[in-house]
């Protein structure tokens, strides 16, 4: 993947990453990207729901601690 420099009229090569490393995760970062611009993954898509974590007595798995 290359970044275009319009000013030196050149490319420059992309160095590689991961989300990790960008401190960017699936659910408050990617889902939301995908949600406002689904044609990102090539074709044509019809979100029906997003992921919800908005339940009022929800427990966090492995702990029983109510959030």
């Amino acid at each position: 993947m290359y970044i275009v420099d319009k000013e030196g009229n050149k490319l420059i090569t992309a160095e590689p990453t991961t989300f990790k490393d960008q401190k960017l995760k699936e659910r408050q970062h990617l889902q939301e990207w995908i949600a406002k611009s689904p044609e990102v993954l090539g074709e044509p898509l019809l979100i029906i729901q997003k992921e919800f974590d908005g339940f009022d007595q929800t427990i966090v798995i492995g702990t029983g601690a109510w959030v």
